[in-house]
């Protein structure tokens, strides 16, 4: 499984409600589950206008088919090469 950031143009998000947030969360759930594939939603990071989401799957072809059948447009979807933290350093 690769791990994989998902760029998403969202107008107005940092603005949705909880109650929105919600309901998104759910969404992405139930689509993780029908897709009948193994699949990971770790988070998603709301800020301004746009979501940055982080997803562990076996490709981004299935990254892809999530977005499309949860009606998530994803502008952009890479796999994430290395993670650096401030362990990192030693």
């Amino acid at each position: 499984m690769h791990k994989f950031v998902i760029e998403r143009e969202f107008p107005g998000a940092g603005n949705l409600t909880e109650r929105e947030l919600k309901a998104i969360a759910q969404t992405s759930n139930d689509t993780v589950k029908a897709l009948g594939v193994p699949y990971h939603w770790i988070e998603t990071l709301v800020v301004g206008d746009k979501m940055y989401c982080i997803h562990v799957a076996d490709d981004a072809e299935t990254i892809r088919e999530h977005a499309r059948r949860a009606g998530f447009l994803a502008d952009s979807v890479q796999e994430v090469k290395a993670v650096l933290d401030p362990t990192t350093a030693g």
